[in-house]
């Protein structure tokens, strides 16, 4: 089993997603914390621009987005597994509702005034404000999604994650999947980071016991690594040698060996550049050389990101 570098920091909501699938795969793994907002020059140094939490390090491999990550742990350990049998494209989609739906509801709700309050209680004013302005700046500027409108939406999700989880403990049966994973990870936040808004799970009983089920999973075997010590792995490491087998799949007339920026389509779209080395079904694969780090490969999934010729 390769060493596991995830960089993180404790209340990022999508690293709690991909905690909890370590812990449910039991695959030890190595801690390192990251700033919680720019600048990331450690961040930075891996992914070459990247800046979303959490990302997955394999010595000079850097994945990206939580999404690709669930199914680089799933190669590497298919047991158990995160798609029960015959319904891997339903939970799929389930899990890209949940991050893409649930997550910015939940999150709205998760710091609507009292809750912000609350969860901003001990930190200095000028830190509040900085991060305040990171994510707006990570959001373009769009604002926060009013707190009425969101606790309404909040509640109609977790509705429907109730009406899914009636006579079984998971939402597609007797055990966790990836949709489960993508699904509890705001309500984590909720009833982890801002207790004092977690009254809202109360309607529906049924989700409340199954966030429960989830954390207790818990985070597997960690230990803690410094940043410096991960780019050092990075370094000292040469990039996993790519499928031979893999088909380039081309949607942009840009051949691979050309250089590429790639970027997420929305939210946090900090660019990464390099040379392309791979465009498969799934993913995106850019090579880049940074004096710290080294060479490394840099791999996106195809959904959720954007492709484009440098310079363009």
């Amino acid at each position: 089993m390769p060493e596991l570098i995830l960089h993180h920091y404790p209340f990022s909501p999508f690293a709690e997603k991909i905690r909890l699938i370590l812990g449910f795969k039991k695959l030890p793994w190595h801690s390192v914390f990251i700033p919680n907002m720019m600048p990331k020059p450690d961040v930075v140094a891996l992914t070459g621009g990247h800046r979303r939490t959490p990302f997955l390090q394999i010595g000079s491999d850097i994945y990206c987005d939580t999404a690709l990550i669930g199914d680089v742990l799933e190669q590497l350990a298919p047991t158990p597994s995160l798609y029960p049998p015959a319904q891997k494209g339903v939970v799929r989609i389930v899990a890209q509702w949940a991050d893409s739906l649930l997550f910015p509801v939940a999150m709205a709700y998760n710091f609507n005034p009292e809750a912000a309050k609350s969860f901003f209680a001990n930190q200095d004013p000028e830190h509040v404000q900085a991060f305040v302005a990171d994510r707006t700046a990570m959001r373009g500027g769009a604002p926060r999604m009013p707190a009425p409108d969101a606790t309404a939406m909040y509640k109609s999700h977790l509705r429907r994650l109730s009406q899914m989880l009636e006579g079984q403990p998971f939402l597609f049966g007797a055990q966790a999947c990836l949709a489960d994973f993508s699904a509890v990870h705001p309500l984590w936040f909720t009833t982890q980071m801002v207790p004092v808004a977690a009254d809202i799970l109360k309607s529906t009983p049924d989700v409340q016991s199954w966030v429960a089920r989830m954390l207790a999973i818990g985070h597997g075997d960690h230990t803690a690594m410094t940043a410096s010590d991960a780019i050092r792995v990075a370094h000292s490491a040469k990039p996993a040698a790519l499928d031979p087998g893999q088909h380039f799949q081309d949607e942009h007339g840009i051949p691979l060996g050309s250089e590429v920026v790639i970027q997420a389509e929305t939210f946090g779209t900090e660019p990464s550049a390099g040379q392309l080395v791979a465009a498969t079904r799934t993913r995106y694969t850019i090579r880049r050389t940074d004096p710290r780090a080294g060479t490394v490969h840099v791999h996106f999934p195809r959904i959720g990101f954007v492709l484009k010729r440098a310079g363009t």
